[in-house]
Order: structure tokens, then C-alpha cells, then sequence
């Protein structure tokens, strides 16, 4: 496994990781007050630029979509699909929902309804508040982060199988550099993204973590442990190294497809069960609001009122999805050989945020409805015991809500697991020398586990003894890099859309064998343009 590891990719994330949680653990309140004045800084700085970068991806994406661009087939005219349809989309649903929206759905709203940016002069718990708050949740949860994971993943899925470039960040802009990109600037880019994306992953899970505590805690009682979270933090990196070891086709495609299931299940049963005719309307009125507002609402940085609800919120979020969008385009690239790129915006842009936005109808209006029914219980609930707790409050107001509640703690335990495998399985393939489009993509076990084992620690760590705000803020400060890096590999798009007939036929790879020449490309192996496609 030593061997087949890049150094300049694997060395540097791995020691600075392992740096920040011994700092952490050495002098906490230094570490934090460092990251956060860093946050701040970026997000003072850059607000303008992650505001005006993720309604850019957006845009392009739909360009892009109705092209000519469209119509090119990813890996080649004669490329077949790696994934069914359904697969397909199962897979990116369940690999870019994750566990976040399950909870923050429901709690983010009550935020956003008690607390309303001062600028815009919306009271706090009135009629504007509320619609305020569910147009909200459509702008941080739908189109525009979707975009921001689409956009990357299409330029990576272009550069790996159509010019069939190495499974690496760096392949999306090489085509920028005429294939002849410095070594150095190759290591440094892939060795940025995958920091991001390990120090976010240990956050997510660290978070996880305790949500699945507090729920098991109605179960089997006692508080949250270092104990209980070890068992709990160590289970879910066993299952989603295995899912991930175990190929595509079988833990990670498996997994996907239970989860979109439960998913579609316990949105319908909430919608049945819930106040059904108050979320068509609440939810009809307020998507009305979103698109009414749209650019306002995503360009909106708070400078002229010199409010801060932008930085704690929308800038945040986009920080936070263009610091995981690097490394998800490596997988969401990867499963969509075969579709043309049309399809491929369909699949990962358009259907998803479609069930994002039916979610929040769902869950956002049913969460305002019950607070304002039960005089602001949620909102306690939210403020005395945290976001997961919300979430649990609400179905009790369901019937059976005991298996319910139970059943929500395997969904979010499968959602998560559905995610870290995928990204897992990106990490270990970035990591390794001489992937490419011949290759089988797996990085064998020993890498993944080592990965797995690494974000399991750093989680732990941090949630056990030290508090996970430090490493959670230290994945944010990904997102600044992760942008400049997506912005530029969207030029790569352009250079496209200007001649798409380039990408018809999938390039062989320079010195091509058809078998070991393809399989042992160098980092560094230049790719050619052909008219003939590669068998």
C-alpha cells in the first residue's frame, strides 16, 4: 500500500490533521480563537466572491444544460453506463444529502423565524418571518448548493473519461495548462481539497455521533460518554470502510438505494401524518418568495446594513459546500460514465434539489407549524437541548412515534454511512498512484481503512474531549481554496463549450496498450485528442 501512495498528497493532510487535534487537545482555547478569527477574515473578505461564485455555478449549469455541450456522451459515443438510472440517482442523492438535511431541516427554519436578519426589518415569530424562513431553506438546501457540487463533478467526469486524464482534482484544470501542469501545482491542489473534505467528514461524523447518543439516550438512557460515542463513532466507520471496500456495486449501490427508500418513506408518512394541507400551501407560498427574490437573496452579503446574518448563514453554507464539492466531483464523476452530460445535470442538479425542495416542504413547514401550535416548544427545545433534538420533538407529535423515532435513528445512521462510503472511496482513489479511466477505481481495503481510521480518531478526539467547533471551522477554511480551485476548473467547461465536438470521442491515453499501458499511467502521462474512440 506504501508504495502506491502519493507522498505530497497523503503526508501533508495527515500531519496537519493530526497537529490541529494535538493542538486542540493542548491549548483548545488558542486553536479556536485562531480558526475563528481566520473564518472571519475569509468570510469578511470573500463574502462577495462566495455569494457571486455559487449563482455563477448555477448559471453555467443551466447553460450548459440546453448546449450543445448537452448532448456529448460522457466516456465516448460508445461508452456504456456504469449505473442504472435509478442506481445513479440513489447513489448522488444519498451521497450529497447526507445526515444534514434530516435535522437541519426542521431545526434551521425555527433560527431563521425568532431570528431574521436585522437589515431586511423583519420581525422576529411574524407572518414575513415565516415566509422568510422557508424561502431560506430552498436557497441553502436546493438549486445553488447542487450547482456547486454539479459543476466540478461534470469537468472531472469530462477530463477522466472523454480525455482520459488521471483520478486526480488537478485533471480538471490541466486542460487549462495544454496537459502540462507543474507537478508541484498538481500535489498542492489534490492535497487541499482532500484536507477539506477529511476534516469535514470528521466533523460530520463527530456530529452524527451525538445525534445518534441522544437519540439511543431514549432508548437505553444515561448520558453521552466518550464510551458510548467510541462504540458508536467506531461501528460507523467499520460499516462504511466495508461498504466502501466492497465496490460500487454492491455496499455503496445497496446502501444508496435502502436509504433513498427510507427517505421517500418517512417523507411520505410525515406528509400523511402531519398538517398536510398547511405544507402545500405554506410551502407553495414560500417557494413563490424564493423565486421572487432569488438573486437578491443569493447575492445578499449584508455590507449596506452591516448585518452579520449572512456570514452566520448563506456565506457559511456556501463555504461549507465549495470545501466538499472537490472531492465529491471525484466520485459523482466517476459513477456517470455512459450518460450524456444533459442527463448528468439532470441526475445530479435537478432531481435532487426537486426532492430537496419537496423535503423542505414537508419537514420546514411541519417543524413551523407544530412551534406555533405548541406556543414555541420547539424553539425551547432547540435552544435547551440542540438541532438533533428537534427532529425527535417533532414526531412525537406523529403518531406510533416511537418506532418512528426509532426508525429515524437507522436513517441517519444509513445516511451517513451512504455518504462517508462514497467519499471514502474518492479519498483512497486520490490518494493512489496511477488510476485512470482503465483502471478498476479501487483502492484496495488497507486504504480505505487507514482513512476511515483517521477521520474516526480525529472525530472522537474532538467530540470526546476537546469540542468539535475547532476541527469543524478548520474544514470552512477549506472552502476558500476549494473555490478558486472550482471557479478555475469551470473555465475548463468554457474551453468546452466552445468546441464540444472535442469531447465526441473519448482520447486514448498516450503510449496506449489497451491493457498495461492504461493501467500503469503515470501521474504526469499527457493525454491526446483522437477522433477514434478508445475500445
Amino acid at each position: 500500500m506504501w508504495r502506491s501512495i502519493r507522498p505530497w498528497v497523503f503526508w501533508p493532510t495527515f500531519t496537519v490533521l493530526m497537529a490541529a487535534v494535538l493542538c486542540s487537545y493542548v491549548n483548545l482555547p488558542l486553536l479556536l480563537s485562531t480558526t475563528k478569527q481566520l473564518n472571519a477574515l475569509i468570510l469578511n473578505t470573500f463574502s462577495w466572491l462566495f455569494s457571486l461564485g455559487s449563482l455563477y455555478l448555477l448559471v453555467l449549469a443551466v447553460a450548459v444544460y440546453f448546449s450543445p455541450l448537452g448532448k456529448i456522451r460522457i466516456g465516448g459515443e460508445n461508452a456504456t453506463p456504469l449505473l442504472s438510472k435509478w442506481r445513479w440517482f440513489s447513489i448522488t442523492l444519498c451521497t450529497t444529502l447526507a445526515v444534514g438535511v434530516l435535522f437541519w431541516t426542521t431545526a434551521e427554519p425555527l433560527y431563521h423565524l425568532y431570528s431574521p436578519p436585522e437589515s431586511l426589518g423583519i420581525s422576529a415569530n411574524s407572518t414575513d418571518a415565516r415566509l422568510f424562513a422557508m424561502s431560506t431553506m430552498f436557497l441553502h438546501w436546493s438549486f445553488t448548493p447542487y450547482a456547486i457540487y454539479t459543476v466540478p463533478a461534470l469537468v472531472f467526469a469530462l477530463a477522466f473519461y472523454n480525455r482520459r486524464l488521471t483520478f486526480s482534482i488537478s485533471s480538471m484544470l490541466r486542460p487549462l495548462f495544454r496537459n502540462d501542469m507543474p507537478a508541484w501545482l498538481i500535489n498542492l491542489v489534490d492535497a487541499i481539497a482532500l484536507f477539506a473534505l477529511v476534516a469535514g467528514m470528521a466533523s460530520s461524523l463527530g456530529t452524527g455521533a451525538l445525534t445518534l447518543s441522544g437519540g439511543a439516550s431514549q432508548y437505553i438512557g444515561g448520558d453521552t460518554s466518550p464510551l458510548r460515542l467510541a462504540v458508536i463513532i467506531a461501528i460507523i466507520v467499520a460499516t462504511f470502510v466495508l461498504s466502501a471496500a466492497s465496490g460500487l456495486h454492491k455496499g455503496i449501490s445497496r446502501l444508496s438505494a435502502i436509504n433513498a427508500w427510507l427517505l421517500a418513506f418517512v417523507g411520505v408518512f410525515v406528509f400523511v401524518c402531519g398538517p398536510t394541507l398547511y405544507m402545500l400551501n405554506l410551502g407553495t407560498e414560500a417557494f413563490g418568495q424564493y423565486l421572487d427574490h432569488f438573486f437578491t437573496r443569493s447575492l445578499f452579503t449584508g455590507a449596506a446594513g452591516h448585518d452579520e446574518w449572512p456570514h452566520w448563514w448563506s456565506i457559511f453554507y456556501w463555504a461549507i459546500w465549495f470545501a466538499w464539492a472537490p472531492i465529491s466531483a471525484l466520485f459523482l464523476g466517476k459513477i456517470a460514465r455512459g450518460y450524456t452530460v444533459r442527463e448528468f445535470i439532470m441526475i445530479n442538479l435537478v432531481l435532487p434539489a426537486l426532492f430537496a425542495t419537496v423535503w423542505i416542504c414537508v419537514f420546514s413547514s411541519a417543524s413551523l407549524y407544530f412551534d406555533e401550535m405548541l406556543h414555541g416548544a420547539l424553539n425551547s427545545v432547540l435552544n435547551d437541548k440542540g438541532v438533533e433534538h428537534v427532529l425527535y420533538s417533532l414526531f412525537e407529535q406523529m403518531p406510533a412515534s416511537s418506532l418512528m423515532i426509532a426508525l429515524l435513528l437507522f436513517v441517519a445512521y444509513i445516511s451517513y454511512v451512504t455518504a462517508a462510503d462514497s467519499n471514502t472511496d474518492a479519498i483512497g482513489n486520490l490518494c493512489t498512484h496511477g488510476l485512470d479511466a482503465s483502471s478498476d477505481l479501487n483502492a484496495g481495503m488497507p486504504m480505505k481503512v487507514l482513512w476511515g481510521t483517521i477521520v474516526g480518531i480525529v472525530s472522537w478526539v474532538m467530540v470526546s474531549f476537546v469540542g468539535i467547533d475547532g476541527v469543524k471551522m478548520l474544514s470552512n477554511l477549506g472552502g476558500l481554496p476549494a473555490m478558486f480551485i472550482i471557479l478555475l476548473t469551470s473555465l475548463s467547461l468554457w474551453k468546452w463549450l466552445k468546441e464540444p465536438e472535442s469531447l465526441r470521442h473519448a482520447a486514448p491515453l498516450q503510449g496506449e496498450n489497451r491493457t498495461s499501458a492504461m493501467a500503469t499511467s503515470s501521474l504526469h502521462a499527457r493525454a491526446t485528442v483522437s477522433n477514434q474512440p478508445a475500445g
